[in-house]
């Protein structure tokens, strides 16, 4: 037989395109078309209705300048010859059909203004009547989002309104009344099914021969010229080959209905809560109409957006969801980033999201859905089954540049021992249209074949929103049993994993991260960003602990929970995984910043009122202090958690003398600091007078890269980027800025590149074994990055950097792909390397990328280079990245074990606090000081009974045991889990004689402990 495979799918692709798709609506009559062009923002739907229509040209009438938002009101009669045929409304805001949610969209209201449901490229229609009577009115009002196309990632000034062009974007397609033909979209879909299927099957299978025929003869049926008169003995022809059932070891695909809402990226958060109310009108549409349908949507916030924005709507979302259909997961506040956002406030992501799904619908949720986040922590897995969650899923580790990573079932161990199950869909999108190319390359991919036989698979339009379509749910019902295919089941996810968890209970075990090789350039991108999320963090610490302090101390004063509840979620949402890594659009990072700085002065205010009424009156003419001190370590005589009179320092003072050649030499009896002509650290010796800085080499050292990623510029740095490297050693300024017994500062000043300038001010304090850079850059570079170098003279196999209630140690070394992957990696408060008996760490405020590498000199030493990434500078999404005044703060702690990294961090990024006052303050909880536990929260319930939550976790590695006790009279404490709730598996904690509680923590184990007070037991 001759191969003429290509003609017969050349002759399907054409006459599917251009003759059976077209013919799924006909007999097109224009509506009349009338619109309202809303001044700046969007406007409440009800102001729309009301507002003064202009007429409009229909088709072809140009719209909407970028940013802007045109309402376009449609009328018309269906025609009387239509009676008994379904009429539909086209409406074709002027969609490119291959760019669902990344262009403009719609949302259809009736005159009363309720919602109909979104319009989208693949959904461009609205039903009028399954069996029209002929004659009825047609009124319409499409609410037309004309958000620019930001997806080609070039420099563009389109991601902030305030830069945005005023030209209009879009010009409409169609504005009509039409004729749906049912037959001919069900044809559609069988030739998609069919056609899809026949391509993905081995020229050797006598199956895709088969369907070749089939296809081959429904197309010689069908009349080009009568589509909807010859559809239905297409379908006949058709039919057979969809009814051969699947093979009876054919792969298993669980299909779940979903729409990835990126909660900000290339359009801001306005425009996300007008996306979530089209995606759920979709959705509850489709689910009207098709009772197999069910959808699954994370993040608590978009709800709550939806409840706030859209009651009608968010009504009808309960109902399905009361029903079983749409089906709330992840428990989350929102789809986080997670290697940035700090220990407690992840815990809080589960807090507020499940606690959401719980108050609002009743639902505990049993699984942590997070497709398209930029690699997991290795604290997660904790985390997970703290906040009672039982399975995760993730998709974006298919994303990785280098190494395929080798389970897609797995049970996922984190750095406390904690194992969670675990999915990672062979699919490989988290915005499947289960397609025939799709499917095979899910049951192709997957790698657990011999002992697993079913994956999931997300499908609908995602992040930009829009979900499912009729033709992805017809494409389904035609896949659950077909031959050649794996067999789709639609269901919820639950579902899903425990038949997966149930076929294969030892699935093989991954320890560590989930570190994706790819989007490395997220750990820096948008400094600011990420430093108001730090200093958010800290501030909510603060502002937690010296409130419920407040109130258990100070009579009359009320503990404000709703307002930290208020301001947790709006650091949670900016926590998303577009927002806090830096790759999203200007206006989103521009109204972070604002945010940001609302929050900080909002927690301020909170922490200083608690703080005056917890420091007590200051006697006439009396100039006393009273110093906070929020870090979970005592410093300076200071407790933790505690406040009082400073102590009198005992500290040697700091002495300054001349360096030979240039520079000065800083000594505080602790350390001695070497800073030479150039204005770098050449010598930083400990009391042992061991030598941290590398024979020959200077720290501090500030390097310039090109840094031209090969596709997304906020995203990605590629390694190539160390090719070339600027020293910069250049000086304008080195003086003794400030000189005393207590503190002794350098200041440096350099200019460099295209105008930039920076001035760093180095301070050695007395007492301090730490060395503190506070950096002020004036950054106008473009695609560079740039780099603070710390070369240590010390031989380390592995670094251990901070991450939630914990470490995660990387080795040094490349020996194979995977470490060498990991030239760039995150961080929290510190990064240590060491050698046994010696070590150093590197602190930060606000800092989260790091590398490190290693040489070994001709001396047989070996140097340990550990660098902070400062500043990027990428022009996409925001041609504008990071230009601009920034401030950073790091400090090189030699000589230091991971445990004095630990206080030290926490020192650093919660600095004392002083007030005026006379009064000492014990702290509400202490444990015993020494040992490795370290309390992250001490906060009031959330259940406002008064009760006090502690948080604490083992920081060191290591199994760690002590007493918790509490400041006030305790009248019981119970181990609870995320969300306060007593865990059933817990050990007892019985009130010693002390008033305390005995605690013991196995390696990294977070506890979180409910302390009743005696006077509200």
């Amino acid at each position: 037989m001759h191969d003429d495979r290509r003609i017969v799918e050349d002759r399907l692709r054409r006459v599917l395109d251009e003759r059976v798709r077209p013919a799924v609506h006909r007999d097109h009559v224009p509506l009349t078309v009338e619109r309202w062009d809303a001044p700046g923002e969007p406007v409440p739907v009800a102001e729309a209705l009301a507002a003064p229509y202009a007429p409009c040209a229909g088709a072809g009438e140009r719209w909407g300048p970028a940013w802007g938002t045109t309402w376009f009101k449609v009328t018309g009669t269906v025609p009387a010859g239509w009676a008994g045929r379904t009429v539909e409304a086209v409406l074709d805001l002027g969609f490119d059909r291959g760019m669902p949610g990344f262009q403009c969209e719609g949302l259809v209201h009736r005159p009363d203004g309720t919602v109909v449901k979104g319009l989208n490229p693949d959904n461009s229609w609205a039903r009028l009547a399954d069996r029209a009577a002929g004659g009825e009115e047609v009124v319409l009002f499409v609410e037309a989002a004309a958000n620019p196309i930001l997806n080609d990632p070039r420099p563009t000034r389109q991601g902030d309104v305030r830069t945005a062009s005023d030209e209009p974007l879009y010009r409409l397609a169609a504005m009509d009344l039409a004729v749906f033909e049912p037959q001919v979209f069900e044809l559609v879909a069988d030739l998609e099914v069919l056609g899809g299927l026949m391509t993905q099957l081995p020229v050797e299978d006598a199956r895709r021969w088969e369907l070749l025929r089939t296809i081959e003869t429904a197309l010689d049926v069908l009349d080009l010229d009568d589509i909807p008169g010859s559809a239905g003995a297409a379908r006949t022809r058709l039919a057979p080959a969809l009814a051969a059932p699947a093979h009876a070891s054919a792969h298993r695909l669980s299909a779940v209905g979903h729409a990835h809402i990126d909660s900000a990226w290339l359009w801001p958060l306005r425009e996300t809560v007008r996306k979530v109310a089209r995606t759920t009108a979709n959705v509850v549409a489709l689910m009207d109409e098709h009772p197999e349908f069910v959808f699954a949507m994370s993040q608590a916030q978009q709800l709550a957006w939806l409840k706030e924005h859209r009651p009608q709507l968010y009504a009808r979302v309960k109902e399905k969801i009361a029903a079983g259909r749409f089906v709330p997961v992840g428990g989350m506040w929102v789809e986080s980033d997670t290697n940035m956002v700090g220990g407690e406030a992840m815990a809080r992501q589960f807090l507020y999201g499940k606690r959401f799904f719980l108050e609002e619908f009743g639902i505990e949720t049993d699984g942590v859905w997070l497709p398209d986040s930029f690699g997991y922590t290795a604290a997660m897995p904790q985390l997970v089954k703290l906040s009672g969650s039982r399975w995760f899923l993730t998709q974006k580790i298919s994303w990785s540049q280098t190494n395929a990573f080798p389970h897609h079932t797995f049970w996922w161990e984190g750095i406390d021992g904690t194992r969670i199950f675990t999915h990672f869909p062979p699919i490989d999108t988290y915005n499947a249209d289960l397609g025939g190319a799709q499917l095979a390359h899910a049951a192709r991919n997957y790698r657990e074949k011999g002992r697993g036989s079913r994956s999931l698979a997300p499908f609908g339009h995602g992040d930009g929103g829009g979900g499912p379509t009729r033709q992805m749910l017809a494409r389904a019902r035609r896949l659950a049993d077909l031959e050649g295919s794996p067999r789709v089941r639609i269901e919820e996810p639950a579902a899903f994993f425990d038949a997966a968890r149930a076929e294969y209970p030892d699935a093989p075990v991954w320890v560590g991260e989930l570190y994706l090789e790819l989007h490395r350039g997220t750990y820096t991108s948008q400094a600011k960003t990420k430093q108001g999320n730090r200093h958010s963090e800290s501030l909510l610490r603060e502002a937690e602990l010296w409130a419920a302090t407040a109130a258990l101390r100070v009579p009359g004063y009320g503990y404000p929970y709703a307002d930290l509840e208020r301001l947790w979620k709006t650091v949670l949402l900016h926590q998303f995984h577009d927002i806090l890594p830096g790759s999203s659009i200007a206006w989103v990072h521009r109204e972070a910043r604002a945010t940001y700085t609302r929050v900080h002065a909002e927690l301020a205010a909170i922490t200083e009122a608690a703080q005056r009424a917890l420091a007590g009156d200051v006697p006439p003419g009396d100039t006393g202090t009273v110093v906070f001190n929020a870090a979970p370590h005592a410093r300076d005589g200071i407790p933790a958690g505690g406040a009082g009179p400073r102590p009198p320092r005992t500290a040697a003072p700091v002495t300054v003398a001349e360096r030979p050649g240039g520079g000065f030499v800083l000594d505080n009896g602790v350390l001695r600091v070497g800073i030479d002509h150039r204005g770098l650290l050449v010598s930083v010796r400990d009391p042992d007078g061991r030598e941290a800085v590398a024979p020959g080499r200077a720290a501090n050292l500030l390097q310039l890269h090109p840094d031209l990623p090969n596709h997304w510029d906020a995203w990605d740095v590629d390694a190539f980027y160390r090719h070339n490297t600027t020293d910069l050693t250049g000086v304008e300024e080195l003086e003794l800025a400030e000189a005393d017994e207590e503190a002794a500062t350098v200041r440096v000043s350099r200019a460099f590149g295209a105008g930039s300038a920076v001035r760093q001010r180095l301070t050695l304090r007395a007492g301090a074994a730490r060395v503190e850079v506070d950096t002020e850059i004036d950054w106008r570079e473009s695609e560079k990055i740039l780099k603070a170098a710390f070369p240590l003279d010390v031989k380390a196999d592995h670094s251990a950097a901070e991450t939630q209630f914990g470490h995660v140690f990387r080795p040094t070394h490349t020996n194979t792909s995977w470490e060498a992957a990991k030239f760039e990696s995150c961080a929290h408060r510190w990064l240590h390397v060491g050698e046994p008996g010696w070590g150093a760490a590197l602190l930060n405020d606000s800092t989260y990328g790091h590398d490190v590498t290693r040489e070994v000199r001709a001396d047989g030493g070996q140097t340990t280079t550990v660098r902070l990434s400062l500043l990027r500078a990428p022009r996409y999404p925001d041609p504008e990245t990071d230009q601009g005044i920034h401030r950073l703060r790091y400090a090189l702690l030699p000589g230091a074990t991971r445990a004095d990294a630990v206080r030290e961090g926490h020192a650093l990024n919660l600095p004392e606090r002083a007030v005026p006052g006379s009064a000492t303050v014990p702290p509400l909880v202490s444990v015993t000081p020494g040992t490795a536990i370290v309390v992250e929260a001490v906060k009031l319930a959330e259940d406002r009974s008064g009760d006090v939550v502690v948080r604490l976790y083992e920081s060191d590695g290591g199994r760690a045991a002590g007493r918790l006790v509490p400041g006030f009279a305790l009248a019981s404490a119970t181990a609870t889990d995320l969300l306060e709730r007593p865990l059933t598996d817990a050990p007892g904690y019985p009130v010693g004689e002390d008033g305390g509680v005995a605690v013991s923590l196995r390696p990294f184990e977070i506890l979180t402990l409910r302390l009743v007070p005696v006077s509200s037991s």
